[in-house]
């Protein structure tokens, strides 16, 4: 695992595109990714240094303690493995982030594999979990599903992160 940058940002979106699940943005929002929030991101690659997985992330400047995942994406040929938590962890153990003291992520109520992984992390890192709406169907465009905040904390339980992070390595 390490650092998006800006090559990777096609692979990004293709990898989002092919997903079949995840919101597709822009290719730029991909590489602002890799570029402007490659600090606060992680890239998750396979033997050849193609990537496989990534969670994209921010510090929210509104709530400069928090860690904002704004997506997670995993290949299908690397699911099933942990991955996405793992990029999760991974995300949180990145120096920019370490001082957060709350993870948030927003998720559609009918995405039970995103909900699932949060609940996970949290769990994981011995921490709550506070759901709410925070985007009603009504501020998107037609047809989008209402988005669920996630707040995740607080964060005390760095030292199992980076365990986790020594004992299991990314497959592909």
């Amino acid at each position: 695992m390490r650092e998006p940058r800006p090559d990777d940002a096609a692979a990004l979106w293709r990898l989002v595109r092919d997903s079949g699940s995840l919101d597709l943005n822009s290719p730029y929002v991909y590489l602002l990714i890799c570029t402007d929030h490659a600090a606060t991101s992680v890239v998750a690659t396979d033997e050849h240094d193609r990537p496989v997985g990534f969670v994209a992330a921010y510090r929210p400047p509104p709530e400069p303690g928090a860690a904002f995942v704004w997506q997670v994406g995993v290949a299908g040929r690397a699911r099933g493995q942990g991955l996405a938590r793992r990029l999760v962890k991974a995300m949180l153990s990145r120096e920019a982030n370490r001082d957060a003291h709350v993870l948030t992520a927003t998720v559609t109520p009918d995405n039970a594999a995103s909900l699932a992984l949060f609940r996970r992390v949290a769990s994981d890192l011995s921490a709550g979990v506070e759901e709410h709406e925070r985007f009603p169907a009504e501020v998107f465009p037609e047809g989008h599903a209402p988005e669920v905040e996630l707040r995740i904390g607080p964060l005390v339980a760095r030292v199992a992160v980076a365990e986790d992070l020594r004992t299991h390595e990314p497959t592909a």
